[in-house]
């Protein structure tokens, strides 16, 4: 699979990567085994990049990654993970003591002495703009606890903020033909600046893959059921902030769109790392058939021009005035 260097850190990473929060948590229940399966599939379809956070599953997902990875020592996977989500969300919390402590627990989680890439998780707003904050970081990278560092962001001035910071490697926000504001501001700015774009959530939490209804009931643990309106954690991280009625009739027409060949959550995700500016993208999956076929996506054919040109009016015309005014 072809890879991207991740803005300013030099490292590499393939166009297709792998998120984790559905190893770890809020998505239901997978078992072990399951999991490590998933991270297997990935691995042999060529992804080089696993996205976790210390808060998944409480550092599960982090440890099944670094029990998955000691038994396969002939694989180089770059790990990010990210923190900051295990406390009160106050801008006091995101201080260097902290860092050490929350730094050492994933260093243990993941069994590695250096983390190739610690992502602040979508702090309070106020703390891109701390100089103390990235002060701080710095020291985390002088103290060779980590190689490189990013941001995970839910807004795009939050994205700029972070992108003018002058050793911010990457950073991680929502991207999928639901969520297109990113590539207006915040792909031109980092392209320029050099800092590497992950883009999470490229299936819209599974809405772009055409396979849910109306009716489709979710797992009461499923933060697709516990978290349509924010109440436990962003808005925007469920179904992209999409209110699910209008997401299930866009994701019709979207699955319409596929060219021969792509199913629908390929065609998102081929869409996605077509566009310029975009380092990688991480899709979760739940089973090793998932990993394999988003991997897949890396492989097809790009996208016709009337395709792209399709996903865009669809978006204006069904998304854009539900989710551009609030991220």
């Amino acid at each position: 699979m072809d890879e991207r260097v991740i803005g300013r850190s030099g490292q590499w990473a393939s166009v297709i990567g792998l998120g984790t929060w559905q190893l770890g948590a809020d998505w239901g229940d997978v078992d072990d085994k399951e999991a490590l399966s998933v991270l297997e599939a990935a691995a042999e379809s060529g992804v080089t990049f696993f996205d976790t956070a210390d808060v998944y599953g409480d550092g599960r997902s982090e440890e099944t990654i670094a029990s998955f990875l000691r038994g396969r020592p002939d694989l180089h996977v770059l790990v990010a993970t990210k923190m900051g989500r295990r406390v009160g969300q106050l801008p006091e919390n995101y201080v260097l003591d902290n860092f050490r402590a929350w730094n050492d627990r994933s260093r243990r989680n993941l069994g590695v002495d250096r983390i190739d890439l610690i992502q602040l998780h979508c702090p309070p707003t106020p703390v891109y703009s701390s100089e103390a904050v990235f002060d701080a970081l710095d020291t985390l990278v002088e103290e060779e606890r980590v190689a490189a560092y990013g941001v995970s962001v839910e807004t795009c001035a939050e994205a700029l903020t972070a992108i003018a910071r002058p050793n911010v490697a990457s950073v991680q926000i929502i991207l999928n033909p639901f969520r297109m504001k990113p590539l207006y501001e915040v792909l031109p700015a980092a392209r320029e600046a050099g800092v590497g774009i992950i883009a999470r959530v490229p299936l819209a939490s599974g809405l772009l893959s055409g396979k849910y209804t109306r009716d489709t009931v979710f797992a009461a643990n499923d933060h697709r059921s516990f978290n349509r309106h924010g109440e436990a954690f962003d808005q925007g991280e469920t179904f992209s902030g999409v209110d699910y009625a209008t997401g299930v009739e866009a994701a019709a027409e979207f699955a319409g769109l596929a060219p021969e060949g792509y199913t629908p959550a390929q065609l998102a995700l081929r869409w996605i790392i077509e566009q310029e500016g975009v380092t990688t993208v991480i899709p979760g999956a739940r089973n090793p058939e998932q990993a394999r076929a988003n991997a897949a996506a890396a492989k097809l054919p790009p996208l016709p021009p009337e395709t792209s040109t399709a996903i865009r009016e669809l978006y204006e015309r069904r998304i854009s005035d539900q989710v551009e005014h609030h991220w």
